[in-house]
């Protein structure tokens, strides 16, 4: 389900957007995280948001939040989390344009889980978004088997001590990201450099 956090100005041409796992790639990944006040932001993830919406990117969340579904956080839990790291990321002069949320368990087979595209699709008809000129940042595979789908540009950054991990993950599942970067920071210089 989508969340708003701002509406963005209207603009005569189609908007680019990078959008953004959460867990794991904003902030780190405290399974089913349900307290905001434990939230924090990974270090570059401010600057690297700063340089993208500064270059006309949007900053669009997509996550899966399955615990709803399996009771352990509600849907005001992630609304609260989502305010918490936009008030973090605001003390750096960035935000999150909007945020959206599968709260669906993997068994429910829902199409807004990733790596479906629902979501990603409301973002596009609810803003005006322009996949082939958007990125994709994300930990795991199912963020970039979602950018593949959809066509965007895909960057994949390994949560600070799982790398190997992930990297077997991709590979089986058989992703192939266009940027592999260390940091988010990192991610959006290489985005920003594509062309």
């Amino acid at each position: 389900m989508p969340e708003f956090d701002s509406t963005p100005a209207a603009r005569p041409h189609p908007w680019r957007a990078v959008f953004v796992d959460r867990d794991g790639t904003l902030n780190p990944d405290f399974h089913y995280l349900s307290d905001a006040a434990r939230v924090e932001v990974f270090r570059g993830v401010a600057e690297g948001l700063r340089l993208l919406r500064a270059h006309g990117y949007l900053a669009v969340c997509v996550t899966n939040q399955s615990g709803i579904e399996r009771g352990f956080y509600s849907d005001s839990d992630v609304r609260a989390i989502h305010e918490r790291i936009n008030t973090i990321l605001a003390k750096e002069g960035t935000k999150v344009d909007r945020f959206y949320y599968c709260p669906h368990a993997p068994e429910s087979r829902c199409p807004c889980r990733k790596p479906g595209v629902e979501l990603f699709e409301r973002a596009r008809d609810e803003l005006g978004v322009e996949f082939s000129s958007s990125a994709i940042v994300g930990d795991r595979s199912l963020d970039i088997e979602a950018g593949e789908t959809l066509g965007l540009l895909t960057a994949l950054v390994p949560s600070p001590g799982h790398a190997a991990e992930i990297a077997e993950e991709v590979r089986t599942r058989g992703a192939r990201p266009d940027i592999v970067a260390p940091s988010f920071r990192a991610a959006a210089l290489r985005i920003l450099n594509r062309g």
